[in-house]
């Protein structure tokens, strides 16, 4: 059996269609299918700020961007910070060793949400974490990862996209031996 298109056709396009805008409810599909993602012992610990590129918050996203993620990230509909909430409830656990690992499976389910409905997310962490934490000020415990942004893709997939084999995925770390 073949990996699902959904899976295969999937990429992070370098450049996004300034034109294209999504919906309050875009959106909410977006987060509904973030939401769905499994998590230890179902914690949830992830949330999300985000902002449409025809919001005032789209260009308080933009100013803590680097150099880098400035000349393409803009242009997405939908720019997203996402945050781990790393303190456990009712423990005397000062850090989760599962809530960035967590997140990773909410953005996967957002991800491919986003392609089910013919867009596309570049995930990225070319931006000032100081300052953009200093200016959002997430509540204490949570911790901002990464961003993504979401959109329309101004370009194909690349026909050639190169993979890691299967095999390679079960060696590299273990080249000395176990």
């Amino acid at each position: 059996m073949p990996v699902h298109p959904l899976l295969a056709t999937r990429f992070s396009p370098l450049r996004f269609d300034p034109q294209r805008t999504l919906t309050d409810d875009d959106v909410d599909l977006l987060l509904e299918a973030a939401r769905w993602a499994p998590s230890a012992g179902n914690s949830q610990p992830w949330a999300y700020f985000t902002a449409r590129r025809d919001e005032p918050d789209h260009k308080r996203l933009v100013q803590h961007l680097a150099a880098s993620s400035g000349r393409w990230a803009p242009s997405a509909a939908l720019l997203v910070v996402t945050m781990a909430h790393r303190y456990i409830e009712d423990t005397d656990w000062a850090y989760s060793d599962f809530a960035d690992y967590d997140l990773g499976q909410s953005v996967a389910h957002l991800t491919l949400q986003a392609h089910a409905m013919g867009l596309a997310c570049r995930q990225f962490r070319a931006f000032d974490l100081d300052a953009l934490t200093t200016d959002l000020a997430p509540g204490p415990g949570w911790h901002i990862i990464s961003m993504i942004a979401v959109g329309q893709a101004a370009e194909e997939r690349p026909p050639d996209r190169e993979r890691r084999t299967t095999t390679d995925l079960r060696t590299a770390p273990w080249s000395g031996g176990l």
